[in-house]
């Protein structure tokens, strides 16, 4: 795997081999990706927050991007410390690692994100849990996103936070805003 831009673009990392691949090329097909390069300006003010961290490779991409406040929640111990290991060989000290699960880190937390991204194991049975979670523990600022990675299987368009999704086959991103007053 790699980091695709920002200041660690390019850099390499290999995770363990169990792990799951959910890189942001899988949410930017490469002609996005020179969009997303005009807009790396907006990142540089965001606190972000990714659900199922897996590999990490979603903070990866919004730290070298210039993210300045990132958390990440994962709960395999094998992951949870490739991550940790990934953000100091990078020298990323603007990442908190959580390693809990993460409905018990949406009933606990207390902070509030400018974007939350969950890229849940496609098995997970409480998928639909997720986004009406999110919004009833006001887990975003007024504005927020959350973006889920999920299969065609579940449908989010009738969800009242509902914005758009991008359907890649067998992944489809889901974003949803938080609108409130």
């Amino acid at each position: 795997m790699r980091i695709i831009g920002g200041e660690h673009g390019g850099r390499k990392f290999n995770p363990p081999a169990k792990c799951r691949i959910q890189g942001l090329q899988r949410i930017l097909p490469k002609k996005d990706y020179l969009k997303c390069r005009s807009i790396n300006w907006i990142l540089e003010s965001l606190k972000t927050l990714d659900l199922f961290g897996g590999t990490g490779s979603i903070s990866y991409e919004l730290a070298s991007r210039g993210v300045p406040n990132l958390t990440i929640v994962e709960k395999d111990i094998a992951m949870y410390e490739f991550i940790k290991n990934t953000a100091a060989t990078l020298r990323l000290d603007n990442f908190k690692v959580v390693k809990m699960d993460v409905f018990k880190f949406i009933e606990s937390t207390t902070d509030t994100f400018d974007l939350i991204f969950a890229g849940p194991p496609y098995a997970l049975t409480t998928i639909n849990d997720l986004p009406r979670l999110i919004f009833e523990k006001r887990l975003l600022h007024k504005g927020g996103w959350f973006i889920l990675e999920h299969t065609p299987r579940n449908d989010y368009k009738t969800f009242p936070h509902y914005l758009t999704e991008r359907n890649y086959g067998t992944t489809v991103f889901t974003t949803f805003i938080e609108e409130r007053e």
